[in-house]
């Protein structure tokens, strides 16, 4: 994907027919080496074609491709950790509320002072 995001952004540079060392010195401006492989078998695949063309393709290509981060199916020790993390969660939960409450406390001693004098 970067080897034809350079070639494109070489076109839109405009050099009609980017290299190898083109896409090399794209790349290589943002921290990236260039397998010379990989970028001239992009450059070849691109000859001969527009950048439309290039695009248009790219995006179908894109679009095949699975564009969520699904969750791996539970495990069967899975509910059993989350019945001890709720039981740990419950001993908790009263500690926490105080915290809150005392927050809470502090804030309303600060709220609306000096806005209305």
């Amino acid at each position: 994907m970067r080897y034809a995001a350079a070639y494109v952004l070489a076109i839109l540079g405009g050099v009609a027919t980017p290299d190898v060392a083109t896409v090399s010195k794209i790349l290589g401006s943002v921290g990236i080496d260039c397998d010379k492989t990989k970028a001239q078998k992009v450059i070849d695949s691109c000859k001969g074609k527009d950048i439309e063309q290039i695009i248009a393709e790219g995006t179908k290509k894109l679009s095949a491709l699975p564009a969520g981060g699904g969750a791996a199916a539970p495990s069967a020790g899975a509910p059993a950790a989350t019945t001890d993390a709720k039981k740990g969660a419950a001993k908790e939960a009263p500690k926490k509320e105080e915290k809150k409450k005392e927050e809470s406390d502090e804030e309303g001693d600060d709220m609306g002072f000096g806005l209305f004098d």
